[in-house]
Order: structure tokens, then C-alpha cells, then sequence
């Protein structure tokens, strides 16, 4: 419930314990009040704090462990050795955008993508963070792809890991929204609620007949408002996925 309050106040990032709950916003976007007021309703206590200037990369790499999806997909960094026993493999350097394969939403979107054919498929990422999403879209075989995310660090680091990868075919477009301007055969967006809400409409516009809508960032929580807006603009739920409190759902158009 906290985290759905601080969600809708703007915070990007949660962290959660069995006794602690850390959450993230930029300094700018910090309101003390509204959070005092979020805080007084849960009856919990806070404390607040500046993250300094340090280097992110070098403690990722410190960190840095490979994920395996099953036999399906193993992430890895340049600095690790080639994963046996994966159809795919993918090398990913995240400097300071999300998707590496350790969150919960990315290990879902992943596994949802098992699941479908990409072969010579039109495919369009909205929110493609590192490009990871779209990096696999590729290696799955997919022909047309487009990575869109809003932020331009996010845009360079995606290139960086889409040269990593030979994957060339991926085009990358800086936006805030999804424009319904061409039509796919499957769109992923592992984005957060409020941005899939608000830009449901212009996806399922998108979405060709016989699409697949494969969505995360979402909690179990998000679940009723996300099915409503689906079901609202045409699509029908083909899966759902689970993976400590987050979720990952599949649609398809009719």
C-alpha cells in the first residue's frame, strides 16, 4: 500500500525488506510535505537522505552477477565468462539505466517472451532502459524494432549495449509517449502503471490484429486497474506471471 502511495507521488525506485522499505525520487522532485502527509497515514516513521555523486558503474561491476532465465537467456557483462546452455545470450553494460535482468519486472518480461514467436515480427519496446528487451527481440528473431525510452542517458547506454550485441536492426527513438503512428505485431513496455495507463490507448491503437501486449513494472496491486484499461481498449488476457509481488501480464488483440 506504501509503495502504491509513493508511486503515485512520483517515486521511481523501491527496495523493500521484511522490516524496511526503501524508496527513490529525484532531489528536485522531493516534496517533504507530501511525503509527511503519505507517511502519517501508514502511521510509520522516515528518515530521508541524498545518495552522493559516486561511481555507480564500478559498484555494479563489483556486484554484478549473471542471470540465467531457465535454458532460455543468460545476461552477462563483458567482463564474465560466455553462459553454456542458453538459446540466448546477452551482454549488457547498464551504467545508469534499469534492466539487467536481476529486477524481478525484467526477469518476467523475459520469461513472458518464451512464450512467443518473434520471428520476422514488428516489435516496439516502450521504455527500453538498457535495451535488453529489445536486444532479445532481436537475437529471437524479430525484423522490425524500435527501442523508445525518455531519457537520453538511457537512449546512449541502449546504443552502447545494442553495438555490444550486434544487433543493428534496433532503432532507438526518444520519447515521453508511445505514438500510435505505425502498427505492431507485439509491443513490450516494462515502463511502471501509471505510464501504461496513460499510454494504453495509443499501444492497443498500435497493436496489430492477433498482437501481443507484454507489460511490467507492475505490482499485484496494479493488477485490476491494468486488466480494466486493456479489456477497455479491445485486448484480451492470454497470461499472467508472478515474481515476489511483482507481476507480468500478456494481451492480445482480437
Amino acid at each position: 500500500m506504501l509503495i502504491a502511495f509513493l508511486a503515485e507521488a512520483g517515486y521511481a525506485g523501491f527496495e523493500d525488506g521484511t522490516d524496511f522499505l526503501k524508496a527513490y525520487i529525484k532531489e528536485e522532485e522531493f516534496n517533504p510535505a507530501h511525503l509527511k502527509s503519505i507517511i502519517r497515514l501508514q502511521n510509520t516513521k522516515y528518515t530521508e537522505s541524498i545518495i552522493e555523486d559516486i561511481n555507480w558503474n564500478q559498484i555494479w561491476e563489483a556486484g554484478f552477477d549473471p542471470v540465467i532465465i531457465e535454458d532460455f537467456v543468460g545476461i552477462r557483462a563483458e567482463f564474465h565468462r560466455p553462459i553454456a546452455g542458453v538459446r540466448h545470450e546477452i551482454i549488457i553494460t547498464p551504467k545508469m539505466s534499469f534492466g539487467t535482468g536481476h529486477h524481478a519486472t525484467t526477469w518476467l518480461m523475459m520469461r513472458a517472451m518464451k512464450e512467443i514467436s518473434f520471428e520476422d515480427r514488428a516489435l516496439a519496446d516502450f521504455g527500453t532502459g538498457t535495451g535488453i528487451l529489445a536486444i532479445l527481440a532481436c537475437k529471437m528473431g524479430a525484423g522490425q524494432i524500435l527501442a523508445i525510452d525518455n531519457d537520453e542517458w538511457c537512449i546512449r547506454n541502449a546504443a552502447e549495449n545494442i553495438a555490444l550485441n550486434n544487433c543493428q536492426k534496433i532503432q532507438l527513438l526518444k520519447s515521453d509517449i508511445f505514438l500510435a503512428e505505425k502498427s505492431w505485431d507485439i509491443i513490450v513496455s516494462n515502463i511502471g502503471r501509471n505510464v501504461i495507463l496513460e499510454n494504453m490507448p495509443s499501444m492497443c491503437a498500435s497493436l496489430r490484429k492477433g498482437g501481443s501486449l507484454i507489460l511490467s513494472g507492475l505490482l499485484q496491486d496494479d493488477e485490476n486497474q491494468v486488466m480494466e484499461s486493456a479489456q477497455a481498449n479491445g485486448l484480451l488476457k492470454l497470461a499472467g506471471w508472478q515474481r515476489n509481488n511483482w507481476i507480468c501480464l500478456t494481451f492480445t488483440s482480437s
